[in-house]
């Protein structure tokens, strides 16, 4: 077995049996052919089913010389799983990464912005040109639902449940959750999709989905990043911002407000509640107000 052929299999693996999304492939299979490459420019013959571990650690060293810990990090994970792979596959007995060992970078704690920068960013768009209608019913869904970029833009008009006040999210994975939705979101949305939207060419192939370019066709996630970037630009706001502080705003916020973790977790679409721990950091004064609360020695 050769890398190519073994790319192709953990591929199919990935998509077919751990139903992972497309870019988590991608970022798996960029992983390995950091490795292909290395051994490419070192002239190694190593194939997939005999590399050996001390070849391992010397890639391992010089990409530690390329790339910031988290992303060393994130390489070291990827090539674990492909050996876990070939392990699980009987094409390998071992796997040549199993002692060593990531970097220590501890958790990243998203960035977040307040309900009043929410409401400037939003406040910012321009509503006299025709996308304007568009991008404040994404803005508010995005923070009013959670959701991810790539949530947004795949969510179709079949999915809005709106007389049970739910839409119906495909996250990671195609996993699919019921995510409530509030009068105001619905209030933009209906704005965009009955006085805008309706008066669109649309594609074929993209009749149901609900946020549209000026063609007719589904957005992309860099359009979506450069909306943010662009409004967070206009009303000077100095944070490193995208689509994505929008969801950590909606979880920080729900928790400050009183919100549980399992109800934030489901909402997120989080599989493990470790993951929505991380905002348990951002706002540790609902430890202090849990404590005050349910300890019986107050």
């Amino acid at each position: 077995m050769n890398w190519e052929h073994a790319l192709i299999d953990f591929k199919s693996y990935l998509k077919i049996e751990r139903g992972l999304a497309d870019n988590s492939i991608k970022n798996y299979v960029w992983d390995i052919e950091k490795l292909v490459k290395f051994l490419e420019t070192n002239q190694l013959k190593d194939s997939p089913l005999d590399i050996h571990k001390d070849t391992v650690e010397r890639f391992v060293y010089e990409i530690a010389k390329e790339v910031n810990p988290r992303s060393q990090a994130r390489i070291i994970s990827g090539l674990k799983s492909f050996f876990n792979y070939l392990v699980f596959e009987d094409y390998r007995d071992n796997n040549p990464l199993d002692l060593i060992e990531s970097p220590k970078i501890g958790r990243k704690l998203p960035d977040t912005i307040s309900e009043n920068e929410i409401n400037q960013l939003i406040a910012a768009i321009d509503l006299s040109k025709k996308e304007g209608e568009r991008n404040r019913a994404m803005l508010e869904t995005l923070y009013g639902c959670g959701l991810r970029v790539s949530e947004l833009i795949g969510l179709k008009i079949s999915d809005l449940y709106f007389e049970e006040d739910f839409i119906k999210v495909t996250g990671k994975g195609n996993k699919q959750r019921f995510v409530p939705i509030s009068n105001i979101n619905k209030k933009y949305i209906n704005i965009y999709k009955d006085e805008v939207r309706i008066h669109l060419k649309i594609q074929e192939g993209f009749q149901d989905i609900l946020f549209l370019n000026r063609r007719g066709k589904q957005l992309t996630r860099a359009m979506v990043f450069t909306i943010v970037k662009d409004l967070a630009e206009h009303i000077g706001l100095r944070k490193n911002i995208s689509p994505h502080t929008f969801r950590h705003s909606f979880a920080t916020h729900l928790l400050e407000n009183g919100a549980d973790l399992r109800s934030i977790q489901q909402m997120l679409g989080h599989e493990s509640i470790t993951t929505t721990e991380v905002y348990m950091h951002v706002d540790r004064s609902h430890l202090a107000e849990v404590m005050n609360k349910f300890h019986p020695r107050k």
